[in-house]
């Protein structure tokens, strides 16, 4: 089973959370156990496993991530978007999931983001469940 969505960015860095859209696929497929792979096929956006009910967590890793990243560096990249490279290579573009009796098996604040870091964009995510 695959899907792809698609999620419209606002800013220039920013988290989405996307744990509804992987609910809704499992649902939707009546899938009772397997893993789920997240996948998002750009190389200025990332995927990451972070709290979810506090949203100063998604603001404070940003904020954190561009003193430590700055957008402005001595960089060489002529299209001026290393720092957005730089970040998402740090996160990674994958996720894998085990689904158990139905649900994503999670941390109780934890949840899935798309993380944007050269917005605002259209940003394409994947999801491949392997039933088991």
């Amino acid at each position: 089973m695959f899907e792809s969505i698609e999620i419209k960015t606002t800013e220039k860095y920013q988290m989405c959370e996307i744990l509804d859209y992987l609910k809704k696929f499992i649902a939707k497929h009546d899938v009772k156990r397997g893993i789920i792979y997240i996948h998002v096929p750009h190389t200025t956006a990332a995927i990451s496993l972070n709290k979810n009910f506090d949203p100063e967590v998604q603001k404070d890793i940003m904020d954190k991530l561009d003193q430590l990243i700055p957008a402005s560096d001595n960089y060489k990249n002529i299209e001026g978007t290393s720092a957005a490279h730089i970040k998402a290579s740090m996160f990674g573009n994958t996720a894998t999931l085990i689904i158990e009796d139905g649900r994503i098996e999670l941390g109780m604040f934890q949840s899935v983001f798309l993380c944007e870091f050269n917005g605002p964009r259209k940003r394409r995510v994947n999801f491949k469940i392997i039933e088991g």
